[in-house]
């Protein structure tokens, strides 16, 4: 009975934490917690992106695929964007929605392109990543959904955050 109450109580206080944000949290299909926005469909700026396996195969190389669809992740230092210094915008390279901006890019020293805020917080979506034994914040595209990365909390001011995303996800678009 003691359990029950628990469960309980931890589940309203996380309905709380769910109804006093613009986020929504539920368990996907594969078991792990997605963290939403709860924006209606309708007022996204843009259209969802569906394709099949096969579809994206086509669009993307084998890396590409492999880290967008398969939650893959490139080797640190690897990545054509980790030291870039260009000027301009992140695309997705699944969908082409502007991502990150060069302008929250910082050199974090972890071998992959890190900024410290999306371009828009509404083309990304976070979902909680419990994979490899660890508990992490998976980074998607909210357009098409592609694996992208993780954020932490341990980058720089204004946000003390760290977009940590793999290279192959990205097409920089200069200004």
């Amino acid at each position: 009975m003691a359990i029950y109450r628990i469960f309980l109580v931890a589940m309203v206080l996380l309905l709380g934490v769910a109804c006093s944000s613009n986020k929504s949290i539920k368990q996907t299909d594969s078991g792990a917690v997605a963290i939403t926005s709860t924006a209606q469909k309708d007022s996204l700026p843009f259209e969802k992106v569906y394709k099949t396996p096969t579809q994206w195969k086509a669009q993307l190389t084998y890396d590409q695929y492999h880290i967008t669809r398969e939650k893959g992740t490139e080797q640190a230092f690897t990545g054509a964007y980790y030291n870039y210094k260009g000027e301009g915008l992140y695309h997705c390279v699944c969908c082409d929605l502007p991502l990150f901006s060069s302008t929250t890019k910082f050199k974090s020293g972890t071998g992959w392109p890190s900024f410290w805020a999306p371009f828009n917080t509404v083309y990304v979506n976070e979902v909680v990543d419990s994979s490899h034994g660890m508990y992490r914040t998976e980074v998607l595209c909210n357009k098409c959904n592609a694996h992208l990365g993780h954020v932490f909390d341990d980058g720089p001011k204004p946000t003390g955050l760290r977009y940590c995303i793999n290279s192959a996800a990205l097409n920089f678009k200069a200004d």
